[in-house]
């Protein structure tokens, strides 16, 4: 059973930034495609925001590229979304992504991350 467990979400003012950390209780996290997404509002559609392959390669959507970066520590089994510059549009519940080798997807429960002064 993959559980994926997100932290690090609140409320940060605009040009702030904000750290989501992502730990997943599987056996070849290594060998996975992790990910991070968000839903803006209820009823929209989840968009991607950011991926990482097992060997370390990135995509980025291009609303937060050179904004965010997407990283991984396959020893704590984790994946992590650094937010820099965040603004009132980046408020959203940010979800992270397993893509294991079978194309299933895992989700997580989701973090909210809000963007105000």
């Amino acid at each position: 059973q993959v559980q994926l467990v997100e932290s690090g979400g609140g409320l940060v003012q605009p040009g702030g930034s904000l750290r989501l950390s992502c730990a997943a209780s599987v056996s070849a996290f290594s060998d996975v495609r992790m990910g991070w997404y968000r839903r803006q509002a209820p009823g929209k559609q989840r968009e991607l925001v950011a991926t990482i392959a097992s060997g370390g390669s990135t995509t980025y959507a291009d609303y937060v590229r050179d904004r965010f970066t997407i990283s991984r520590d396959n020893v704590k089994k984790s994946v992590y979304l650094q937010m820099n510059s965040l603004n009132p549009k980046d408020t959203a519940v940010y979800y992270c992504n397993l893509y294991d080798q079978l194309a299933f997807n895992y989700w997580g429960q989701g973090t909210q991350v809000t963007v105000s002064s």
